[in-house]
């Protein structure tokens, strides 16, 4: 199954980094959050990647031309480093489609310009750059296989804001104040699952999530699937930071490659 991934924002709420690199491309640990993304999918055996450019697209392009597996993988080095032998390999077998789909282009805008490359895919997976997650996708896949009726399906996770909604009345009088998790709601975190219908209920200019997602809800062919697991974002410099401590003490969730595949050993 194709994935195809949304990489072409400007990251403005990064400017620490979105200015020399774009944001798929601020590290996490010593690679890149969208490495951490392709190989969550790949681990699932989806390794067919659709990568929608736009910021700073040669920086994404030559990371891949230039990739050294010997920075995330076991090797053994012999004849003074003539000779490297990977005891493992990452992203050999990958095959990846670069897309220039624009500077400005929004998520809607991005799907549209790749169609042609899941022309034959009755479906398909897409997500955004920056979010990483343990989320078990073969049983989303299969939830939304049971509902052929379904055109799109994403993620449902609890928010991660730390803010309260409040309901005021005439005059300024506050009726109730709850934080946002005790409320039952909850956000769209991406990790899309969609039919090649989808491309039916979007027009020109649109945003994916606004317009073609309200329609589908109203049409009662949008799915959520619910997920409690670890997810997160990197939108801000404070959730970079957390991604990053999490990785320095070990907590990596959505590392679900070295939780499952035994370690090899020469």
């Amino acid at each position: 199954m194709k994935v195809v991934i949304f990489c072409g924002g400007l990251g403005m709420r990064l400017r620490e980094y979105s200015e020399s690199i774009p944001k798929p491309m601020v590290p996490v640990g010593y690679r890149p959050i969208l490495w951490h993304l392709m190989r969550y999918y790949a681990h699932f055996g989806h390794k067919d990647f659709i990568l929608c450019l736009g910021y700073r697209a040669d920086s994404i392009k030559r990371y891949f031309l230039e990739y050294d597996e010997t920075v995330s993988n076991d090797f053994t080095m012999s004849d003074g480093g003539k000779k490297i032998e990977l005891v493992a390999s990452d992203i050999h077998d990958w095959k990846i489609t670069f897309v220039d789909t624009g500077m400005s282009s929004n998520i809607g805008q991005r799907l549209k310009l790749i169609q042609p490359f899941v022309a034959k895919e009755e479906m398909f997976l897409a997500n955004y750059s920056d979010g990483l997650s343990d989320l078990p996708l073969p049983e989303m896949i299969d939830f939304v296989r049971r509902q052929p009726e379904a055109v799109a399906c994403f993620a449902g996770v609890a928010p991660t804001s730390s803010f309260h909604l409040v309901r005021i009345e005439s005059g300024g009088k506050v009726q109730s104040i709850r934080h946002i998790k005790d409320v039952g709601m909850r956000i769209n975190g991406g990790f899309f699952v969609l039919r090649q219908q989808i491309f039916e209920h979007m027009r020109d200019g649109e945003e994916l999530v606004q317009e073609p997602f309200q329609r589908l809800a109203s049409a009662g062919k949008l799915l959520s699937y619910p997920y409690d697991g670890f997810w997160a974002c990197m939108d801000t410099f404070k959730e970079k930071q957390m991604l990053e401590d999490m990785y320095s003490r070990g907590q990596v969730p959505w590392e679900v490659w070295k939780a499952r595949e035994p370690r090899k050993v020469g």
